[in-house]
């Protein structure tokens, strides 16, 4: 018998759910990677996808001396309506007005205050931390039982791999740096190369990929001899020349190919990147005469193109139904993948032009005229939701007359002066560490006399805010900033 107030019952309830397909995927992640990482995802794309081919220089340059007006990086006619994702891109965008609309209905949206902002802001730039690589395989290293000078050995080499994963300095010269003996360091170097994630501690892409399919048996397979003997081919796509090259069929060459798309170029990569590690600028802004110049950084982007080998396959009507939907999907993603290479490349294009038409006074000037700036502004100009903004700044860098700055560092909610000009806090921050550097030593300035200095130049700030920026600037208090002769 139950007790009181407990009902037990069935109840059917109608939801909403919105999955994200594995394009729509693929899309965000390429929307959000650095320009370091983007190769490396690109490539991932490549082994992945046999319908998508990296186009050689000199193919490239073939391409434009032909000027025909044919773009070989896209298919046929007869396929192209059903290869336009402009409505699957749009599905991106409705994702967050969807939830924009269902805060509205529920009330959960409000004016909010500057502290609101800063809050909101915060969200936004947020990064979980997970646990590191190094981490992760220091665990496995001090879960067994090894001799000390091993174990020391094992410190060195995980701290000397790179984001990859891989150890890309010599063994000799990594045991003169530890002062190991080689035959140590040689130990510890296969023993790492058995941790998890496979393909870590190897020396380049191809000792990577090899580790991987060695740890599943798999070391004598055509897949592992084509990445011993012919990467360059692998890297390309070009199943015809590794068919010739290894005297056997396309099939099987193209089910080798598969078999590496399954592995990880990069186990590394897995963890949550370094703080440290090395920045390139996705865009760069110079002047040029009167003019703001944008320049896209593009030396990280291999440029795709669908295989003509495949559409012709189809062109041909000799395929099987099952062999056509196939090679169909394939040409649909990677269509797909292109499609999302160039958005990403067109939406940082779009919000950097709208950094400048904000932030103008910065470039010319410098960081003590920046300001205030949020998403949602630059979204509703560019038509697309804040969420996407936000991924879209996501790891990106800007080159400015003024040094490299994250991209994200032009978006600062601010303060209103008497004047009505608008102030960023990253300037009024500038403005308490001006004038603490201008005080006298041996009087130094309270936080509520910088306040008044503040309001004397037309801003009104609580003191508490002032206390907040300075910390951050990292200044001590008045107290302990007095100097005595």
């Amino acid at each position: 018998m139950s007790g009181p107030g407990l009902n037990q019952g069935f109840h059917q309830r109608q939801t909403q759910q919105l999955v994200l397909a594995p394009q729509m995927r693929q899309s965000l992640k390429i929307l959000q990677v650095a320009a370091l990482d983007l190769r490396a995802a690109i490539q991932e794309e490549l082994q992945s996808n046999p319908a998508l081919e990296e186009m050689a220089m000199d193919d490239i340059s073939l391409e434009k001396e032909a000027g025909s007006g044919e773009d070989n990086s896209t298919p046929n006619d007869d396929a192209r309506e059903e290869m336009d994702f402009s409505k699957d891109f749009q599905v991106l965008e409705k994702i967050g007005q969807d939830w924009s609309d269902h805060m509205s209905d529920t009330g959960g949206v409000r004016q909010s205050s500057t502290e609101d902002e800063e809050r909101r802001q915060h969200f936004f730039d947020s990064l979980t931390t997970e646990t590191s690589l190094q981490q992760h395989l220091m665990q496995q290293a001090e879960m067994a039982n090894h001799p000390p000078g091993i174990l020391e050995a094992l410190h060195f080499l995980v701290g000397s791999l790179d984001d990859r994963g891989y150890l890309t300095a010599s063994l000799s010269d990594l045991a003169l740096l530890a002062s190991l003996p080689l035959k140590t360091v040689q130990q510890a170097s296969q023993l790492l190369k058995t941790f998890e994630p496979a393909g870590i501690g190897a020396e380049n892409l191809s000792d990577c990929l090899l580790i991987q399919l060695a740890q599943k048996g798999r070391d004598k397979s055509v897949a592992a001899r084509i990445i011993r003997d012919h990467l360059a081919l692998l890297v390309r796509r070009r199943i015809p020349d590794l068919a010739r090259k290894t005297g056997l069929a396309n099939e099987i060459i193209q089910e080798a190919i598969e078999e590496i798309g399954t592995l990880d170029p990069a186990p590394g990569r897995r963890f949550a990147d370094d703080a440290n590690r090395v920045v390139v600028a996705d865009v760069t802004v110079e002047k040029d005469g009167a003019e703001w110049k944008i320049i896209l950084n593009q030396d990280y982007i291999p440029r795709l193109r669908l295989s003509n080998t495949y559409k012709d396959l189809i062109a041909k009507g000799k395929l099987s139904k099952q062999e056509s939907d196939y090679l169909r999907e394939k040409l649909r993603s990677g269509k797909f993948i292109i499609n999302a290479i160039e958005q990403r490349q067109n939406t940082i294009e779009r919000i950097t032009r709208e950094i400048i038409k904000h932030q103008v006074e910065f470039f010319e000037v410098g960081i003590s005229k920046l300001k205030p700036l949020t998403m949602t502004q630059i979204a509703d100009i560019i038509g697309v939701h804040e969420t996407t903004v936000s991924r879209a700044l996501a790891n990106k860098y800007m080159q400015t007359p003024h040094g490299v700055f994250e991209m994200k560092y032009f978006f600062t909610s601010g303060y209103q002066s008497e004047a009505g000009v608008s102030v960023a806090n990253t300037s009024v921050k500038e403005m308490i560490a001006d004038i603490i550097a201008g005080e006298d030593p041996g009087k130094p300035l309270s936080d509520q006399e910088i306040v008044g200095l503040l309001q004397a130049k037309g801003l009104s700030i609580a003191r508490r805010t002032v206390a907040k920026y300075r910390e951050e600037l990292g200044l001590l208090p008045s107290n302990l900033r007095r100097r005595y002769d």
